[in-house]
């Protein structure tokens, strides 16, 4: 066993870890999936034998996936902000996360099929909202509430005004 991350992302998932960490490994880049530990008995969501834990990395940050069961589920307010290069790196994630059981949120949002929230965010919009002209970085941002994925095009596009 190799010495653990200091800090881990630990994700509670209802049975799905395994499969989760497998689609982030073969989605995004730097990111594999590492141990799997199966559970030595049973426990409130699974019998012994089930996947209990799996290491996992996604973009380079360490990550614990558990399966826990139904208590708990993800939302909002915890999220992966993914930076995107141009139009075609944000489609191929966004895509890959809603065509896959996932579901569109506004702003650039989406979730996956787990119900884990994932940001896919130009970097053409971060630096457009935050453009020192008041008014272009008005029209960016007021451009962006307006998506679900979000458009470099029309961000930039709202930028020049």
């Amino acid at each position: 066993m190799k010495t653990p991350a200091k800090n881990t992302v630990c994700l509670w998932y209802n049975g799905g870890a395994e499969d989760a960490a497998r689609f982030y490994a073969a989605t995004f880049p730097d990111s594999s999936v590492g141990a799997v530990y199966r559970a030595p008995g049973d426990f409130p969501s699974g019998k012994k034998g089930d996947v209990l834990t799996v290491e996992f990395t996604v973009m380079g940050i360490p990550c614990l996936g558990l399966n826990g069961g139904p208590a708990f589920t993800h939302n909002e307010s915890f999220s992966f902000q993914v930076a995107t290069a141009n139009q075609a790196e944000t489609d191929r994630y966004w895509n890959a996360i809603v065509n896959n059981g996932g579901q569109e949120s506004a702003c650039g949002w989406c979730k996956d099929k787990w119900g884990v929230s994932w940001q896919i965010t130009p970097i053409a919009l971060t630096k457009a909202i935050a453009d020192p002209d008041p008014a272009a970085a008005k029209r960016a941002f007021d451009a962006m509430m307006e998506m679900r994925k979000i458009d470099i095009a029309s961000i930039e596009s709202a930028l020049r005004g």
